[in-house]
């Protein structure tokens, strides 16, 4: 008797972020061009961002329990139009700590999600302490979790590769796009997760601005096309580890 093989499970692609916006400003396009190839997307708030990333609530007088509330509603709003799975972990933003029992969590949901490739936080940010916690966070994560010998459930990993989005100041921050991602056809979708989140609107203009001359520096990386009319937006991440590759491309 013969049996069919199993089908393969999606693809997976887990995406660390201290603060509840991080991941539509930074990885949107990349988030909904996953989604929309049928891949599973996990995104891990590690904050709500509530205290040192929503000052229009705070001026509205709201208080803290609901400027949590508010911003988690608006990150499951904007995850849902592009497509992923959110978890906040409300470790406290302003500053975020790094902890044993964090890392911990983050270990169960990497052994959990298993993901193919991990995006999150370069290394440097001056402007903003919590970023470079997040990104020590995620990279122990994930060495922890393909230790054998490290406590906890589900099963060990293997070495899914990172990519580091591009920050708000990427000039101050070390950052170099070394990684172009074309993604005119979800920019709208990404558009639509920007606007959920009311509490940072004056960062809608910054990060449209940002895929449109992203873009350019995409399609002139591209091929002859200098002096061709085009609307390409793109995002822009850094690799900090080796690529694998059977042919150079």
């Amino acid at each position: 008797m013969t049996h069919a093989h199993a089908p393969a499970p999606p693809r997976s692609t887990l995406v660390v972020t201290a603060h509840a916006g991080d991941f539509v400003w930074r990885a949107g396009g990349a988030i909904a061009l996953a989604a929309s190839r049928g891949e599973k997307v996990t995104v891990a708030c590690l904050t709500f961002g509530e205290r040192g990333e929503s000052a229009k609530a705070w001026r509205a007088g709201k208080g803290l329990a609901e400027i949590k509330a508010l911003r988690r509603e608006e990150a499951e709003r904007a995850a849902a139009v592009l497509g992923a799975g959110v978890r906040f972990f409300d470790a406290g933003d302003y500053p975020l700590t790094e902890s044993a029992e964090l890392t911990d969590r983050l270990v169960a949901l990497y052994r959990e999600t298993r993901p193919d490739v991990v995006l999150t936080h370069p290394a440097e940010d001056p402007y903003n302490g919590d970023h470079p916690v997040a990104h020590r966070t995620a990279l122990q994560a994930r060495i922890l979790a393909q230790a054998i010998g490290y406590p906890g459930d589900g099963d060990v990993i293997g070495a899914p590769p990172v990519f580091f989005f591009e920050p708000h100041q990427p000039e101050m921050s070390g950052f170099r796009p070394e990684v172009l991602l074309d993604i005119t056809e979800v920019w709208d979708t990404k558009r639509k997760a920007m606007e959920c989140l009311g509490a940072q609107e004056h960062l809608w203009a910054y990060y449209t601005d940002l895929a449109v001359r992203r873009g350019v520096q995409l399609r002139r990386n591209a091929g002859p096309n200098l002096g061709l009319a085009h609307d390409t937006r793109a995002e822009a991440f850094m690799r900090p580890f080796p690529q694998i590759a059977r042919e150079l491309a």
